[in-house]
């Protein structure tokens, strides 16, 4: 009998009696794992080397479940029809990954949510490269993790093996196995997996979801269909049994820097990776979530856009001056059909082109939320890349270097901790109930102005109000319920400090004038020209007396 604990993964090995010349490519192997309440799951196993193989399984089911391998080889009896046992006992830890279970998508479709039905805030980092030998292992690595978890991070996305801004086969590409395949992509080096997966469990040890993106987009046009599903089959038994989330690709359609065919390669790879995402809910038993990361958005990245659990955005590097694609993409897919979470992705890494600072980052992060994302990603450029302060990263392919800020620098930009807090400040509220309200405060933001404010929440109970900027004009919260009385505070998003207004109510006409109340009462603990956050929450206190503004 095998043991484990409830969603704990846990590894069993199989050895061949045959030698097979090529193994990797000869043969296929899963194994039928049927639970306590008899349902069936048929996981892929993977090749470790050599004749050895392995699987993968977790399950949130208590109790005893069986398991049958299932080799394409019927003849080899070492594989083929093996039988076993694995015990799951009930998890005590305090690991959220492990206790409430992997995260999926919503019932209403517009979250993430644990197995056992617990919201789950997305707020991601991104650190491409970090499975390259870039980051040392394990202390450098580790201090990237434990700086994440304090700050209250969630997810990572990093790439498996296969890297963007550089050609196949680049030196910057290995671990400390070398490379994920070999050089004319015949065959998986597992060595190479090995020590990615110290990586990847260090992450799920530490509460933290990795965000798998199984390559960059334009190494579908290198490898080709056949190759690009072996290489995603390898990724999903290696790291399916895990509470991972799936992305296909980076920037999914877009042509390699140097191209001359870019229009036919953007096609190809929309057509491709379509493919590819068909195949994977095939192989996926544990129904991961599934995304790609795109140029613009996920739904224009696939010519399918069934296959995905999530929109995943990129909208761009240019300071401030991508505030309006932001804000507009956002809503874009917010109200399309299917109904799926948003997420920005990619935007604004925090000090690329010497810009993008930790006020950019509060704008992208607040305008994103209140508009309905379902989380948010940070990046922080020299993290992404992991630039040291020996061996920047360098040049791209199209010449130019991203920068050459390192990682340990990079990594404690403010920005990462102002989003930490964000988030932390929203989990103290129904942040799952919410959704954009933008006529509940005048002026607000439109396409003539998108510093304008912005606002969400939940009628009756919960309103958020985000400014880009301080405007001294007239400011009016609009739309307050009849009878229902607020408790209202600022919150400065540089550090989550509270200052409060008081007990509210709308007049008449149900508006409140907010600036005027703010100017006369609170003047001097409002003196700093920057964003700013307006709470407002139902009081449930009704001996206190109520006070319009």
């Amino acid at each position: 009998m095998n043991n484990t604990y409830q969603n704990k993964v846990i590894e069993l090995g199989f050895s061949s009696d045959i030698k097979y010349a090529d193994p990797f490519n000869d043969i296929e192997l899963s194994v039928q794992f049927s639970g306590p309440d008899n349902e069936k799951m048929l996981v892929p196993a993977y090749w470790a080397g050599k004749e050895e193989w392995r699987v993968r399984y977790s399950s949130s089911k208590i109790g005893v479940h069986h398991f049958t391998t299932v080799c394409s080889d019927k003849s080899n009896k070492s594989l083929h029809g093996r039988k076993g046992k694995v015990e799951v006992s009930v998890y005590t830890g305090e690991n959220k990954l492990m206790k409430h279970g992997a995260v999926g998508i919503s019932e209403n479709g517009r979250y993430f949510e644990h197995k056992d039905k617990t919201p789950f805030f997305w707020l991601g980092d991104t650190w491409w490269m970090a499975l390259t030998k870039r980051l040392d292992w394990p202390d450098d690595y580790m201090t990237l993790v434990k700086d994440r978890v304090r700050k209250g991070f969630s997810v990572i996305q990093i790439v498996a093996g296969l890297y963007p801004d550089m050609p196949w086969y680049d030196d910057r590409g290995r671990n400390e196995a070398g490379f994920p395949w070999d050089k004319d992509f015949d065959r998986i080096d597992p060595l190479y997996f090995d020590n990615a997966d110290k990586k990847i469990d260090m992450l799920v040890e530490n509460g933290l979801i990795p965000c798998i993106v199984g390559c960059w987009g334009y190494f579908l046009n290198w490898m080709g269909i056949e190759k690009m599903m072996k290489h995603w089959r390898y990724l999903a038994a290696r790291y399916g049994a895990y509470p991972v989330i799936w992305c296909l690709a980076g920037e999914g359609s877009m042509p390699y820097h140097l191209s001359d065919q870019k229009d036919e390669d953007t096609e190809s790879l929309r057509n491709g990776w379509t493919e590819i995402g068909r195949y994977l809910r095939t192989i996926d038993p544990y129904k991961r979530p599934v995304t790609i990361h795109p140029v613009n958005n996920s739904r224009d990245t696939i010519t399918d856009d069934t296959i995905l659990d999530f929109d995943m955005l990129q909208t761009g590097h240019s300071d401030r001056e991508s505030l309006s694609n932001t804000v507009e993409t956002i809503k874009k897919s917010y109200n399309s059909i299917p109904v799926m979470p948003v997420i920005d992705g990619e935007v604004c890494y925090e000090g690329i082109g010497e810009a993008c600072r930790q006020e950019v980052q509060r704008l992208m992060f607040w305008a994103s939320i209140l508009n309905g994302a379902a989380g948010h990603t940070y990046g922080a450029n020299g993290v992404w890349q992991l630039n040291s302060r020996k061996q920047p990263y360098g040049k791209s392919p199209h010449g130019m270097s991203w920068g050459n800020t390192p990682w340990r620098d990079a990594y404690r930009l403010p920005g990462s901790s102002h989003l930490g807090m964000s988030k932390k400040l929203l989990e103290k509220y129904k942040w799952w109930e919410t959704e954009p309200h933008p006529e509940w405060i005048e002026p607000r933001f439109s396409g003539s102005d998108y510093f304008l404010p912005y606002s969400a929440g939940i009628k009756g109970e919960l309103r958020i109000f985000y400014f880009p900027k301080v405007h001294w004009q007239r400011i009016v919260i609009k739309d307050i319920e009849p009878g229902i009385i607020y408790d209202a505070f600022l919150i400065d998003p540089t550090n989550c400090k509270r200052i409060d207004l008081g007990r509210v109510n709308g007049d008449m006409n149900g508006d409140w004038i907010f600036q005027e109340k703010v100017s006369i009462t609170k003047k001097s603990e409002f003196p700093i020209y920057q964003d700013w956050l307006l709470f407002m929450t139902r009081t449930t206190d009704k001996k206190r007396g109520s006070e319009n503004g």
